[in-house]
């Protein structure tokens, strides 16, 4: 990786030195672009692994239509990279690029650069219809190490199709975070007044004259909060480059581990926990945090609809090689198609899913609101009620 990185910082130096001499496409391609692929070791002297000018007629729309370079694994186009002049803004190509994407439904990924800047393509809307906007730019102009570590997963040892689409969908979404807290941040709402009030717990009944009193003050308070934060950033040590700490599964033998004082057979490890913490932030806004409620045994960790045991979202059995979340509902064929673009897998049997960090419960999404969805429909008790009536009225010779 530190050999990548080092690739890619001298061509930053190469971009400044020649790009100026680059006024045409054909220079541009190979000066800056040509080069570029060879660090990924996508090398345009291999015709197994890059081929120029590659046909990608959409039929019925055009004929001979050619993609400036394909790019190759396991001998099947991969890529598709669409190449501009250094000079030319790549606003207006995308149309152009689309065309050679939708007509190649093994091609996953499609990319237009005039050298400098790269816009990485997926079909996250729609199979094999390209997106119109990128998951991923990238400007060599200002190339950070976050754009080195996202490069890296473009290398001709490294392309995994589904894995580069499960990156670009946490993109989107991440973005997409990004814009929403920007914008609650910027502009504190009543909305957003009332989530911090709830979550504060100092006021019994928020009230509109309760709001209104508040409101200024949370304002400052998000405020402060920012400064803090960014001071506290600043003062950090740096993170290692090619690290992601907050991705590292949490040890079992955490001090955060809780054992049952009653049966301490029963530890609720730090895993469970942290299990449980993210379900209450994927469901919060859809149902109270308060109503998603942990439940350990001997043999699993139960996250419960309202703390009711027969109504449960998720059962993880973290003892084991290969941790699995188990689901009040079957799996469908839908389910188990995210579930595979997301890179996750089934257990054994099929009716679980291989969950090897906490975190991973986040790609999840549709399993765990219809799941939820599932425990909130009272009609999917009613024979456990009724079959319990019937008990009891034969016990009392009814």
């Amino acid at each position: 990786m530190q050999e990548f990185k080092e690739k890619l910082l001298a061509h930053v130096e190469h971009i400044k030195t020649v790009g100026h001499h680059c006024s045409t496409e054909e220079t541009t391609k190979q000066a800056l672009i040509l080069p570029f692929l060879n660090i990924l070791d996508f090398s345009p002297f291999d015709p197994q692994k890059v081929k120029a000018e590659y046909g990608a007629n959409l039929p019925g729309v055009k004929a001979n239509e050619r993609v400036d370079y394909a790019l190759f694994s396991d001998g099947n186009p991969v890529m598709f990279v669409e190449a501009k002049s250094f000079n030319e803004k790549l606003t207006n190509h995308a149309g152009q690029l689309a065309r050679y994407f939708n007509s190649t439904p093994g091609v996953s990924v499609a990319a237009i650069t005039n050298g400098r800047e790269w816009r990485f393509f997926t079909d996250l809307k729609l199979p094999n219809v390209m997106d119109e906007s990128p998951f991923l730019k990238v400007n060599f102009d200002a190339l950070s190490e976050s754009d080195m570590e996202q490069l890296a997963q473009f290398r001709y040892g490294c392309f995994r199709p589904d894995q580069l689409r499960t990156f670009a969908e946490e993109r989107v979404y991440q973005e997409q975070f990004q814009e929403v807290i920007e914008s609650c941040l910027r502009d504190v709402d009543q909305e957003f007044v009332r989530f911090v009030a709830n979550r504060a717990k100092l006021v019994a009944k928020l009230t509109p004259r309760v709001l209104d009193t508040i409101t200024p003050l949370i304002k400052r308070a998000v405020a402060d909060a920012i400064s803090k934060m960014v001071v506290t950033g600043l003062s950090a040590p740096p993170v290692p480059f090619n690290t992601a700490p907050e991705l590292a599964p949490v040890p079992e033998d955490s001090q955060e581990s809780v054992a049952d004082p009653s049966n301490p057979r029963i530890i609720t490890t730090a895993a469970e926990l942290k299990l449980l913490s993210i379900l209450k932030d994927m469901l919060n806004g859809v149902v109270n945090p308060d109503e998603v409620v942990g439940k350990d045994t001997e043999s699993y960790y139960t996250v419960l609809y309202q703390g009711k045991v027969n109504r449960w979202i998720v059962r993880y059995v973290g003892d084991r090689a290969k941790p699995l979340a188990y689901f009040p509902i079957e799996l469908t064929e839908l389910h188990k198609t995210g579930i595979a673009k997301r890179g996750l897998v089934l257990g054994t049997g099929g009716n679980s899913i291989v969950l090897d960090k906490p975190e991973s419960i986040m790609r999840l999404s549709e399993v765990i609101f219809d799941a939820l969805a599932w425990c909130q429909d009272d009609g999917n008790f009613k024979r456990e009620r009724n079959n319990k009536a019937e008990v009891e009225k034969t016990e009392t010779g009814e």
